[in-house]
């Protein structure tokens, strides 16, 4: 894969140039992931839409910061570093897991403080804000964590039975379980944009019942697409996923 196109934000990768696209996507990364895992979506976006990927400390080229354990300071981080960046071409948030909360946090953000709301929200494999789970996977130990990642699936398991890379993930694996296990939702300030939410068939972290109370949290509509596939079924249908994003986010009058 080459290397991302330099910015001058930590916050974000570019991947592909798309100097004229006619809209961005923001894209938001699952817990333990990284900015990379939007690689292939980037690449079947452009160059009609310009892909920037997160990237969330202590990983990768961020691995030399400390994560952040709670859903508000990665929020805060984002959004200082997003609207310097705001233009006046449409704007998609694009979040995976734990990723739509974030995604649907900076939203939240971007429209209530800075006036400036996305056009669309993209909330991927994750149940709607409002709808909790109680789940301790940050406090147990790091075998536990390895298998919860290698159930998922959305790990390379060459590095999971390499006990010194592991090593090296964990402790930002961990910090993004926490942040996203102790999240809890704040009532008011929902979304004026349109809600499009995203689930695998087979994915049993997020059920349609859950999926569909995203409809609760934007005055702006709610629909629900589910693909074949588990957890990460993302990285099966990245054809199908691109054209939704073109669909949603650029009319056909464009």
């Amino acid at each position: 894969m080459s290397a991302a196109i330099a910015m001058k934000s930590r916050w974000f990768r570019r991947f592909h140039r798309a100097d004229h696209a006619a809209a961005r996507l923001i894209c938001f990364p699952h817990a333990g992931g990284a900015a990379g895992f939007y690689f292939p979506l980037s690449k079947a976006l452009s160059p009609t839409v310009e892909t920037l990927a997160v990237q969330y400390p202590g990983r990768q080229d961020r691995r030399s910061e400390p994560g952040l354990g709670n859903i508000e300071e990665l929020t805060e981080g984002i959004v200082e570093a997003l609207v310097t960046l705001l233009d006046s071409r449409p704007l998609a948030l694009f979040g995976h897991s734990m990723g739509a909360v974030v995604a649907y946090e900076v939203a939240r953000r971007l429209e209530h403080e800075t006036g400036s709301p996305p056009t669309v929200l993209f909330a991927s494999g994750r149940r709607a804000p409002s709808r909790r789970r109680v789940e301790n996977m940050h406090l147990r130990e790091d075998q536990a964590l390895v298998e919860e990642l290698r159930e998922l699936g959305g790990t390379d398991p060459e590095l999971l039975d390499d006990l010194d890379v592991m090593r090296l993930l964990l402790p930002a694996v961990r910090r993004d379980y926490q942040a996203i296990e102790t999240y809890q939702h704040r009532t008011g300030r929902e979304l004026s944009c349109p809600v499009t939410v995203l689930i695998g068939e087979q994915d049993r972290r997020t059920t349609i019942d859950e999926a569909s109370d995203w409809k609760h949290h934007t005055t702006g509509g709610c629909t629900l697409e589910s693909f074949p596939g588990g957890h990460f079924f993302l990285s099966e249908h990245i054809p199908n996923v691109a054209d939704l994003v073109t669909a949603r986010l650029l009319p056909p009058s464009r």
